[in-house]
C-alpha cells in the first residue's frame, strides 16, 4: 500500500521545494518506510513506501526503465513466477514486483496491464512521448486520482495534495453525493468537480490538451466450465479458492484476518490454516480479529467465531463495537481544534482512522495486511435469485427444462410457480428497468429537481438485463461486481496505523471460475452458496457452513436520533445540503421526528444523509469545497431547539 504523487507542469515551470515538502507531509503517514523522488524541469514525482512483502524492502522507486520511462507501482503482483518465466530475457537476479512490471511494460506496452494479476495501481511517465499513463487493477482495490487543466496535470493516491494544494476551491460533485445517498457513487467520480478517479480495469492516457480512458480487460461471457459430477466442481473450487487465499498471505510478517463468524470470513481463516499446515504459505502466521456488540441482538456472533477459534486452537483479538467504544474521529476533531486541516476524507463515511481497540490490536504485532471477506455474498451465491436461473433458460430457449426448475423453486419458496416465471420475464424485458427505478422513492426529503437530475445514481446505476447476449446470470454477476467496485472506491485508505486490505473473494481467477460454471452449482433451492458449502466440508466447522444467513438489523442509529436530538435539529435548520438544493430541510426534520418516535423510516438513507451533512460542515471550514449556488451558512451556528422537543 505505497503512495505516490506527481505533478506535470505543462508550461515547463519547476515545482518549488516548499510545495514538495507539503506533499511529502501528506503522504508520509500512509508510507512510513522511506521515500523516493524523481524530478525534471517539468515534472516532479514523490513516492512513499509501505512494505508488506519480502521483495518490497529492496524496491527502489520511482523506477527508471531502460527506455527512460518512469514507473511508480503500488501493488502486490500475484503471477510473479509466470511473468518472470515470460520475461526472463529482460530480468536479472531476484526481481522485485516493480522490476517485473517495468519489464512487462517495456515488452508489451499498455497491453501488459491485462497480464498483471493482483491488487495494484501504477503511473508511467514517458518523457519521450510527453505522456502519462495511470492504471488500476481489474477490481479497483487501490486508489489513484488525478486532475488536469491547460497548465498542469497532477495525480495522487490520496486526495489531500490534489485538493488542499491546488490553490483553489472545488465545487461539490452532486452526482457523487447522489451515489453516496443511494449506495455508492460511480468509480470514476470523487467529491470534487474536476478531480477524477482512475476506473478499475482501465488506464488513463494523459497528454497535453488530451485525455483518453481505455478499458484493457473484462470478463469473458463465452467462457464455460462444465464437469460431469459435483465432486469435480468442488475440487476445482477448493483449488481456486485456496490459491486466492494463498496469494493474499504473501507477507514478511503475520497477517491479520477479520473473523466475524459468518461463512465468508470463517472460510478464509480456515483455508489459510490449511495452507499453513500444508507448508505452502509465504507468511509466518495468521491471526484473527473479531467484532461484536452484545447490545445488538443481531450482532453477537461469539458462538460462531469461537467455533473457528476452537478449531484452530487459538483465540484472536475481540473488539467490542458498542457506540461508546467506537472511534469518534478524535484525530480529525483535535486537528480542527488546533486550526489544522485533517486529512481530506474521501466520503462522508469512515475517514480511515481506527478505533482505539483496533489500533491497539494492529500495533501489537505490527500487522500490515488484513484479510477481508467483502465480496463473498455476491460471488459465492449468498443471495438466491431463482428468477435469474429461469431467465437463463428463457434466454437459451430451453423451454423443456422450465417446468422442472419452476416446480422446484416454487416448492422451496412456497409461492406459485407463475410468480417466479413473472419475475424471470421482468428480468429480460424492459419492464424490469421501471421496477428498479423505484429504489429511492421512499427518500421523501430529497428535492424533486435533484432526484430528477441524478435518478440513475440514486437508483444505484441500474442496468437492464439483455435477452440476447451473455446469460442473464452472467450479466447479474457483472452488475454485482460493479457495485463492489463502487464500494471499494469509497473505502478510505487506513491511517494511524496504516495497513493494506486484501480481498480473497475478489480474486480475478476465482471470480472467472464462479462466473463460468452453471448457476445450479452456485445456488440450489434451500441451499444458498451450494458449491462453497459442499466444497469446504471438513475444512470449515459445520456450525458455520450450515448457519442461517446473518441479520444486520441494528438499533443504534434509532437510539442516536434521540440522544443527539438537539444537534440534529440544529444541523437541519442550517443544513448545507439544503443550501445545495439537495435536501428539503422541513421534510428531513419530519422524518427525524418519526424516527425519534420509533416509527419506521428509511434508516440507511437517513443515516447517510446525516453523515453527508456532517462531512460538508467539516470540509467547509477549510474551504476545500464551496457552494456555487449560494453562500454557505455559518458553521457551528446553534439553534435553540427547546420548542421542538415534542
Amino acid at each position: 500500500m505505497s503512495v505516490q504523487f506527481g505533478r506535470w507542469n505543462l508550461e515547463g515551470k519547476p515545482v518549488g521545494p516548499d510545495y514538495l515538502e507539503a506533499v511529502s507531509s501528506a503522504l508520509r503517514p500512509y508510507g512510513p518506510d522511506g521515500n523516493g523522488s524523481y524530478a525534471t524541469e517539468e515534472i516532479s514525482i514523490v513516492y512513499h513506501a509501505f512494505h508488506t512483502t519480502k521483495e518490497s524492502h529492496t524496491e527502489v522507486q520511482p523506477y527508471i526503465c531502460a527506455s527512460g520511462a518512469v514507473i511508480v507501482w503500488d501493488g502486490r503482483l500475484d503471477d510473479r513466477a509466470e511473468l518472470i518465466r515470460d520475461l526472463r530475457e529482460f530480468l536479472i537476479g531476484a526481481p522485485t514486483d516493480v522490476a517485473i512490471v517495468a519489464a512487462a511494460y517495456e515488452a508489451w506496452s499498455t497491453r501488459c496491464f491485462s497480464k498483471l494479476v493482483g491488487d495494484w495501481a501504477l503511473s508511467i511517465w514517458d518523457s519521450k512521448n510527453r505522456s502519462l499513463v495511470l492504471a488500476k487493477d481489474p477490481i479497483g482495490t487501490r486508489h489513484l486520482y488525478y486532475r488536469f487543466d491547460s497548465t498542469e496535470i497532477c495525480w495522487s493516491t490520496i486526495l489531500d495534495p490534489l485538493v488542499r494544494l491546488a490553490g483553489r476551491t472545488f465545487a461539490l460533485d452532486e452526482e457523487y453525493i447522489a451515489g453516496w445517498l443511494s449506495m455508492f457513487p460511480a468509480t470514476h467520480l470523487t467529491p470534487c468537480v474536476g478531480v477524477h478517479s482512475v476506473p478499475p480495469s482501465s488506464f488513463v492516457l494523459l497528454e497535453p490538451a488530451k485525455r483518453t480512458v481505455s478499458k484493457y480487460w473484462d470478463f469473458n461471457p463465452n467462457r464455460r466450465i462444465r464437469y460431469k459430477t459435483d465432486a469435480e466442481y468442488e475440487e476445482h473450487f477448493r483449488t481456486v479458492f485456496g490459491t486466492a487465499v494463498e496469494r493474499r498471505l504473501r507477507s514478511d510478517r503475520a497477517v491479520l484476518a477479520e473473523l466475524s463468524g459468518g461463512r465468508d470470513s470463517s472460510s478464509i481463516v480456515c483455508m489459510a490454516d490449511k495452507i499453513l499446515a500444508d507448508g505452502i504459505a509465504q507468511v509466518p502466521r495468521v491471526d484473527t480479529i473479531s467484532y461484536y456488540d452484545d447490545t445488538e441482538p443481531n450482532w453477537d456472533d461469539h458462538f460462531y467465531f469461537t467455533k473457528v477459534e476452537e478449531k484452530r486452537g487459538r483465540t484472536g483479538c475481540h473488539v467490542c463495537v458498542r457506540p461508546e467504544n467506537a472511534s469518534s474521529d478524535t484525530t480529525s476533531d483535535s486537528a480542527m481544534e488546533r486550526g489544522e486541516a485533517p486529512s481530506f476524507p474521501l466520503n462522508p463515511g469512515h475517514d480511515g482512522h481506527s478505533s482505539p481497540q483496533v489500533k491497539k490490536c494492529l500495533s501489537s504485532q505490527d500487522y500490515r495486511a488484513v484479510l477481508s471477506g467483502i465480496g463473498g455474498d455476491e460471488v459465492m451465491g449468498g443471495i438466491p435469485a431463482p428468477a435469474l436461473e429461469v431467465a437463463d433458460l428463457l434466454a437459451r430457449a430451453r423451454f423443456s427444462a422450465l417446468p422442472g426448475r419452476l416446480k422446484v423453486w416454487a416448492l422451496d419458496r412456497r409461492i406459485p410457480w407463475f410468480h417466479i416465471l413473472a419475475e424471470a420475464l421482468m428480468v429480460v424485458f424492459p419492464g424490469f428497468a421501471a421496477s428498479i427505478a423505484t429504489h429511492n422513492r421512499g427518500v421523501a426529503w430529497l428535492r424533486p429537481a435533484f432526484v430528477k437530475q441524478h435518478k440513475a445514481a440514486l437508483a444505484g446505476y441500474p442496468v437492464r438485463t439483455r435477452l440476447f447476449g451473455p446469460l442473464p446470470t452472467f450479466q447479474d454477476n457483472l452488475s454485482a461486481l460493479e457495485s463492489l467496485r463502487r464500494q471499494l472506491g469509497c473505502k478510505a485508505l487506513p491511517i494511524e496505523p496504516p495497513f493494506e486490505r486484501r480481498y480473497p473473494y475478489l480474486d480475478v481467477q476465482l471470480m472467472e471460475f464462479m462466473f463460468s460454471i452453471p448457476r445450479e452449482q452456485v445456488v440450489r433451492p434451500s441451499h444458498r452458496r451450494s458449491l462453497m458449502r459442499r466444497a469446504l466440508v471438513g475444512i470449515v466447522p459445520s456450525e458455520i457452513l450450515n448457519r442461517k444467513r446473518k441479520a444486520f438489523i441494528v438499533r443504534a442509529p434509532m437510539v442516536d436520533v434521540s440522544h443527539n436530538w438537539s444537534d440534529l435539529v440544529s444541523s437541519t435548520r442550517h443544513s448545507i445540503l439544503s443550501s445545495y438544493g439537495i435536501v428539503d430541510a422541513g421534510r428531513l426534520l419530519q422524518v427525524l421526528r418519526r424516527a425519534r418516535r420509533g416509527e419506521e423510516v428509511p434508516l440507511i438513507a437517513l443515516t447517510r444523509t446525516l453523515a453527508a451533512e456532517l462531512w460538508l460542515r467539516r470540509m467547509s471550514r477549510f474551504g476545500d469545497i464551496t457552494n456555487h449556488r449560494m453562500p454557505m451558512p455559518p458553521v457551528g451556528l446553534q439553534w435553540d431547539a427547546a420548542h421542538d422537543q415534542r
